[in-house]
C-alpha cells in the first residue's frame, strides 16, 4: 500500500497594519478537514480598531487550527495549517474501511475531527469451541471510536457562560456537544448564577479589542492632554432651514445636519489652521497639518468608534454627506478597514443623537481639538427684540491649551456659532 507525503503550509497571523500587535479570533469561516483555496476568507478576528476578516495565502486542505474562537493571538503567531495534497487513494480507501467499521469521527457539517480516529488493536479471532466463554457485549461505537467533536462557537459559548463541557450530557450525533445542550445547561444554571453574582461580587467583564482600544485612547489624552472647554447656545433653526433648500434643490438626494456641521468645521479649521494640530511630546514640536482628515464619532455594537472621511477640505457638501454615510454603514457592520480608523486630525461628535444638550467630551488623542452638538429643541428665543420659539442647540468645543490659547478657541467656536445661525456666511468661503 502507497502513501501520500502531505506538504505542510503554516499560516501565522499576518500583520494587519496601522501598528496592531494582536487580534481576537471572533469565528473560523474553515474547520479541519476542509478543503480552501488560496485568498479563501478562513477566519474573522477582531483587532483594537475594527473587525477583520482574513485571507489564506495556501490551497489544500486544512490540517490543523491553531487556536479557538474567542481567544487572543499575536501578530505572527500560527493561525492555521494547509496540506497542500490530500490522502493517495489507497489511503484513503483504507481510511473508508475503517470508518465504515468504527463510525466517522466527522459528525457535524463543517467540522472535522482534528484527528485521526482512535487506534484499534487487532486481534486474530481463535476459533469457536464448546468451552469458549461467550464474547462480551461490543462497546457503543460512538464511545469507542468517535471523538467529541465541538464547535469553535460552542466552545466559546461555554466559556463565556461558564459552563464546564465535558459534564454535559451531549444530544448529538456519535457524542458531540451542540449548542442547544449548552444552552439548556445555561438555563438550568440561572438561578445559581444570579445568587452567585449576588454573594460573590461583580460581573468582571475584560477590557478587549474595540472596548480595550478606546479605553486605552482615552486614559492617554487625559494623562497627556491639558485640555480646556468653552460652549455657546445658537439658534440652530437658520441651518434646518437650509437643510430643507439642499434636499428641495435635488430631490432624493440627502445631506444631513452632520454633513452641513462637517462643512463648517472644515472652514473653521481653514481660518483657524492651530486647531488642526497635534503635539510631538518626545520631541516637544507642535504638528499642524493642511489637509484636514475630519473624524466623527458613531456609536456601534463593539463600541464607539471613529471613522476619518480623509481630505474633507476637497469634499463638497453633497460629497460629505455620502462618505459619512458610507463610513457610518461600514461602522454598524463592523467592516470598516483599519486605516479608516486613525489619521484624524480633528473630530466632530454629534452626542444630541442620544438626546443630550451638552457634554465636555475627551479630545480623541493625539489631535487637539473636538466639536461636540446638543441635541436640537425648541426654546423661547430673541429675535430683533422680540420673544420666540426658534431651534436651538449647544455647541461645546474641547480643546487641547498646548496649541492656542483661549482667544483662538473662542474664535473658532464663534465662527461655528455664526454658521449655525447663518449659513449664508459660508458663501465667503467658497
Amino acid at each position: 500500500m502507497t502513501t501520500a507525503t502531505t506538504q505542510e503550509q503554516l499560516f501565522r497571523l499576518p500583520d494587519l497594519g496601522e501598528g496592531l500587535t494582536d487580534a481576537e479570533i471572533v469565528e473560523w469561516k474553515v474547520a479541519v478537514g476542509d478543503t480552501v483555496t488560496i485568498d479563501q476568507i478562513v477566519v474573522e478576528v477582531e483587532t483594537a480598531k475594527a473587525a477583520v476578516e482574513v485571507p489564506v495565502p495556501y490551497a489544500g486542505t486544512v490540517l490543523r487550527l491553531h487556536t479557538e474562537a474567542g481567544t487572543a493571538l499575536g501578530v505572527g503567531q500560527p493561525l492555521i495549517t494547509v496540506g497542500a495534497a490530500a490522502p493517495a487513494p489507497e489511503a484513503a480507501a483504507e481510511r473508508y474501511r475503517e470508518e465504515e467499521q468504527a463510525g466517522s469521527g466527522n459528525v457535524l457539517i463543517g467540522y472535522g475531527t482534528g484527528h485521526e480516529p482512535a487506534p484499534r488493536r487487532r486481534r486474530r479471532r481463535a476459533p469457536a469451541t464448546a468451552t469458549s466463554a461467550p464474547p462480551a457485549a461490543a462497546a457503543p461505537v460512538a464511545e469507542a471510536h468517535a471523538p467529541r467533536v465541538i464547535s469553535p462557537l460552542v466552545r466559546r459559548l461555554a466559556r463565556d457562560h461558564g459552563i464546564d463541557l465535558a459534564v454535559l450530557a451531549p444530544s448529538g450525533p456519535a457524542g458531540v456537544v451542540l449548542r442547544r445542550d449548552v444552552e439548556r445547561a445555561m438555563a438550568e444554571s440561572m438561578p445559581e448564577a444570579a445568587s452567585d453574582t449576588a454573594s460573590n461580587g461583580p460581573v468582571r467583564i475584560p477590557l478587549r479589542g474595540v472596548r480595550k482600544a478606546v479605553a486605552d485612547k482615552l486614559s492617554r489624552s487625559r494623562t497627556e492632554i491639558p485640555d480646556a472647554t468653552t460652549w455657546v447656545d445658537v439658534d440652530a433653526t437658520g441651518l434646518l432651514q437650509a437643510k430643507k433648500a439642499l434636499e428641495a434643490a435635488e430631490p432624493g438626494r440627502r445631506v444631513g445636519l452632520l454633513a452641513l456641521l462637517a462643512r463648517i468645521c472644515v472652514a473653521g479649521l481653514r481660518r483657524y489652521p492651530e486647531l488642526n494640530s497635534a503635539v510631538d511630546t518626545e520631541r516637544r514640536e507642535i504638528l499642524r497639518y493642511e489637509e484636514v482628515h475630519l473624524g466623527f464619532a458613531a456609536q456601534t455594537d463593539r463600541g464607539l468608534v471613529v471613522p476619518v472621511v480623509r481630505d474633507a477640505h476637497r469634499l463638497t457638501t453633497v460629497q460629505l454627506a455620502a462618505e459619512l454615510a458610507r463610513l457610518t454603514e461600514l461602522a454598524r457592520t463592523g467592516n470598516l478597514p483599519p486605516d479608516r480608523l486613525t489619521g484624524g486630525t480633528f473630530t466632530l461628535n454629534n452626542y444630541g443623537v442620544f438626546g443630550v444638550d451638552g457634554s465636555t467630551p475627551i479630545i480623541n488623542h493625539p489631535e487637539a481639538a473636538l466639536l461636540g452638538v446638543g441635541r436640537i429643541v425648541d426654546k423661547p428665543w430673541v429675535v430683533d427684540g422680540e420673544l420666540t420659539v426658534r431651534k436651538v442647540t449647544q455647541l461645546s468645543f474641547c480643546f487641547d491649551h498646548r496649541v492656542c490659547d483661549g482667544g483662538t478657541a473662542g474664535g473658532f467656536l464663534r465662527f461655528v456659532a455664526d454658521c449655525v445661525e447663518r449659513p449664508a456666511i459660508l458663501l465667503a468661503d467658497v
